[in-house]
């Protein structure tokens, strides 16, 4: 279970001559603090080469939840500096640990600056994306985030997280539906079952 949510390997850098088709790491950090709500859908490419689908919502700063069609059935959730992975096939409580030890918290935190010193460790264009490979400077420990972006508009589209044991797990978007109003409950603690049980 500790692959959930912790989403391909590196994506390759691009020759130089397509250096000026990257966005902007200013560009790409005022998107995404303008990214106040999504609702998509997801594909999960696990360690092991396993797929997950499912259903995705993220309240920025610092909530998100992932529900996983079955047979997985699990609800992860994202809140209050806290990541909770439900677990249906288990009576153990739900794991739990601190937002700020994945790089996921990057992504929710209240203020993106991918221009902080030491956050940014990769910034390639692929031929189609840029990609951006970012760390938390203060919990470098906690693993590193690739994050692709398509542009006009610009859109997010893929993440890879590498997790600070070696592993590393994909998670591809579906079509984004961005800035719309998202219940608030769907972060509680509560609604364990998935969504469409509460």
């Amino acid at each position: 279970m500790k692959q959930i949510a912790f989403a391909l390997a590196f994506a390759l850098a691009a020759p130089a001559a397509w250096a000026a088709d990257k966005l902007p790491l200013s560009q790409i950090s005022n998107y995404l603090n303008g990214l106040k709500t999504v609702q998509t859908t997801f594909t999960q490419v696990n360690d092991d080469g396993s797929l997950s689908t499912g259903r995705l919502w993220l309240q920025r700063p610092g909530k998100m939840r992932f529900e996983y069609d079955p047979p997985n059935s699990a609800v992860v959730l994202a809140n209050a500096g806290t990541v909770m992975v439900f677990d249906p096939k288990s009576n153990q409580p739900p794991e739990q640990y601190p937002l700020k030890r994945t790089p996921l918290s990057l992504v929710l935190a209240r203020n993106v600056n991918l221009s902080q010193a030491d956050m940014v460790v990769g910034h390639t264009f692929d031929g189609t994306a840029t990609v951006v490979t970012a760390q938390d400077p203060k919990n470098p420990d906690a693993g590193r985030i690739e994050l692709m972006f398509t542009s006009d508009p610009i859109e997010l589209r893929k993440w890879v997280i590498h997790d600070s044991a070696g592993g590393q797990t994909t998670v591809l978007l579906g079509p984004l539906d961005s800035n719309v109003r998202v219940d608030s409950d769907l972060f509680s603690n509560k609604a364990r079952r998935g969504s469409d049980d509460r």
